[in-house]
């Protein structure tokens, strides 16, 4: 009987008041935790762990282990931004809509100075013969 191993699932956090992203993976050799940015203290990196064993989202042996301890072979904190990749649909989504928008203003405005031109042009169209009359009038 064959078993497939499926790999492990990454668990993603932000924490809105530090400005960071985390990323929960669990593998064989223990639990690594990357963090975009170095804002987590030791007692919130122990505390963190904690909530993350109470969970489920690591072992429940992890939940006891201090970060504190130096060589923890159980728990590796890395600060790394390369996990962080934006997916290719949300570019193509986010590139189709920058696109239609800056066409859709292009045209706006220049939809806009066309009025402007034309409107100038016809008040000096309108405006030359009650000049002209009103000079004629006084001299």
């Amino acid at each position: 009987m064959k078993t497939h191993v499926q790999a492990p699932q990454p668990f993603e956090f932000y924490f809105p008041k530090m400005d960071t992203l985390v990323c929960v993976e669990n593998q064989p050799d223990g639990v690594v935790i990357r963090a975009t940015r170095a804002t987590f203290s030791e007692e919130h990196k122990d505390c963190f762990i904690r909530e993350l064993a109470a969970e489920g989202f690591i072992p429940d042996a992890c939940r006891w282990t201090s970060s504190a301890l130096s060589g923890n072979p159980v728990i590796h904190w890395l600060v790394d931004r390369s996990w962080c990749k934006l997916s290719p649909v949300a570019t193509a989504g986010t590139r189709r809509f920058m696109v239609r928008l800056l066409a859709g203003s292009t045209l706006l405005w220049l939809l806009l100075m066309a009025c402007v031109v034309l409107g100038s042009e016809q008040r000096d169209l309108s405006s030359a013969p009650h000049q002209t009359s009103l000079l004629a009038a006084h001299g």
